[in-house]
């Protein structure tokens, strides 16, 4: 009977090691940089602006987010 026992509790931890080891997951995974776009949002302007209205003390709400610039192409 304790010969048994150990054989099951033997099989029940390889069955439970097994199962973990066959669950991958993508830690490595990079998502795709997006193409930059006249609809992106200059994020880095609005920190600022945040940031300092923040020190003084005065809730900003953006109407109209700020739009990132093109870039412009040299030829």
């Amino acid at each position: 009977m304790n010969a048994s026992l150990k054989v099951v509790l033997l099989s029940l931890s390889v069955l439970g090691l097994a199962a973990c080891a066959g669950h991958s997951t993508k830690s490595a995974y990079v998502p795709p940089q997006k193409a930059p776009s006249i609809m992106d949002n200059d994020e880095l302007y609005m920190a600022q602006v945040e940031r300092i209205a923040r020190r003084r003390g005065i809730d900003v709400t953006w109407v109209n987010l700020p739009r990132k610039p093109l870039a412009k192409h040299e030829d």
